[in-house]
């Protein structure tokens, strides 16, 4: 017996070198992989199994959804919006935008009204207000649709609309809201509510696609007025649950020619999961009229894009800022690309100032990000921790552009999730988020780089410890 185990791990060890060897996209990641295999005998080959295949290039591809993907991309592609708007404000804003339209398919589109939302209970007070004025669909998604409070007012209200006649439907991911089960999913469908999983966790092919989440969160009503952000549908944000507190998150409601872009997000992976024919129809996807000053752009991207869209669009913002970069995000962890382009940017003298929350809910993602913080510290980048727990994903370049979405810093984001960013090009919406932002570091604590060369070496352990496992994360 233990001769045959023998074998067996000796045989899953090799595999998954050879694996590495022949499909590794970097070296550093590489390395970790290797490392984590040889020094986690029978896990490290099942973790590198489950998280570290690049299914891009294997079965996760031949199956029936991601053909799907793929064909409905090549199929209704001509009907994605793509022509380019000129009225940007600088010349590094413009290529930026022009190579995030060619990258994720989604234009800039101008003439949209914008409102920045904050707090948990207020967002989704707006956003149940929105509801209740739908004519004729709602159309919800979630990472995260779980038990609670704002589970039953959705649920109450969906009940509400569609005894006006109002169409509603509801995609979730499969492991992000697995309490979305049994009798809370018939509840929502018993009264009428299209219900369906994203990526459902089914034997045959859930090694395939267990690492694939759809983190996306958006809700358009009547293709009119549109939702996005970082918020899923939690108490957490209503309510302190453990030492974390509330959660604190930024959301947008927006309104005019960009909602369409966002919707067709919707309609693709509702395509996906439901497996009923694309809502095209000019019902769903009624023309809009230029209501406000903002030009919004909607960056998309997933493991079946051409592209990974959400990087380059950081890297890009990182590149194209001339006075001063803003991040704010909960799982702060940049692969080797990114770190430097945010070190040439603060080495160059652009302001940098990056806000994470102090606490986490993962104890990996905490110190593989402050893994990072003396080699950013060193070349005059600003780090302050906040007390209370964030969740926002927020990168402001200068004080022309804000990004807000769901796409973290991280590899996960940029190459296992199905993310959205929305890009709000406008200086007044922009700086009003920047005064936010400025507020919420003076209450922080700064970090100061001779202190945090000083911090023990239990914390170095831990950092290094955490940092060996970023493939993961």
């Amino acid at each position: 017996m233990l001769t045959t185990i023998i074998i067996l791990y000796g045989a899953a060890t090799v595999w998954a070198i050879v694996s590495i060897i022949f499909h590794g996209s970097r070296p550093s990641r590489s390395v970790s992989w290797v490392l984590t295999i040889l020094f986690l005998p029978l896990v490290g080959p099942l973790l590198y199994y489950l998280f570290g295949v690049n299914r891009r290039k294997f079965k996760f591809y031949k199956l029936r959804s991601g053909l799907k993907r793929k064909l409905y991309d090549k199929t209704y592609g001509a009907s994605m919006i793509t022509e380019f708007d000129e009225r940007l404000a600088t010349s590094k804003i413009d290529r930026l935008a022009k190579m995030l339209s060619n990258s994720s398919h989604n234009a800039p589109f101008p003439g949209n009204k914008v409102r920045v939302l904050h707090a948990g209970r207020k967002t989704f007070e707006c956003i149940f207000d929105a509801i209740k004025e739908a004519k004729e669909f709602i159309h919800v998604q979630y990472y995260i649709f779980e038990k609670g409070e704002l589970q039953d007012e959705f649920h109450r209200l969906f009940e509400e609309k569609i005894k006006e006649g109002v169409e509603i439907r509801l995609i979730y991911d499969s492991l992000g809201s697995m309490s979305f089960k049994g009798k809370l999913k018939k509840r929502f469908r018993r009264i009428g509510v299209d219900t369906y999983p994203m990526m459902p966790l089914r034997i045959g092919s859930f090694m395939y696609t267990l690492n694939y989440r759809n983190h996306r969160k958006i809700v358009v009503i009547d293709g009119k007025v549109g939702f996005v952000g970082g918020m899923n549908v939690s108490d957490k944000y209503i309510e302190a649950e453990s030492e974390l507190g509330v959660w604190e998150d930024i959301h947008l409601k927006v309104e005019g020619p960009a909602v369409a872009s966002l919707h067709r997000i919707f309609i693709k992976d509702y395509h996906f999961a439901s497996q009923e024919p694309p809502l095209l129809q000019p019902k769903y996807l009624p023309e809009l009229d230029e209501i406000g000053d903002a030009v919004v752009q909607l960056n998309a991207s997933g493991p079946d894009s051409d592209q990974p869209s959400i990087l380059h669009q950081y890297v890009g913002m990182c590149q194209s800022a001339e006075k001063c970069l803003r991040i704010a995000n909960p799982y702060f962890i940049p692969g080797p690309t990114l770190l430097t382009v945010i070190k040439m940017a603060a080495l160059s003298g652009v302001q940098v100032k990056l806000l994470v929350p102090k606490k986490s809910d993962s104890f990996l993602a905490k110190y593989s990000m402050h893994a990072n913080f003396e080699v950013l510290l060193e070349v005059g980048v600003e780090i302050f921790l906040r007390n209370d727990f964030s969740h926002s994903k927020l990168i402001i370049l200068d004080d022309k552009l804000s990004s807000i979405g769901t796409g973290n810093f991280d590899h996960r984001s940029f190459e296992y999730n199905f993310e959205t960013n929305a890009l709000v090009y406008d200086q007044t919406i922009t700086e009003d988020i920047i005064k936010v932002f400025d507020k919420e570091c003076e209450e922080a604590s700064r970090l100061e780089y001779e202190e945090f060369k000083k911090r023990s070496r239990l914390q170095k352990f831990k950092e290094g410890f955490a940092k060996f496992f970023s493939p993961l994360l």
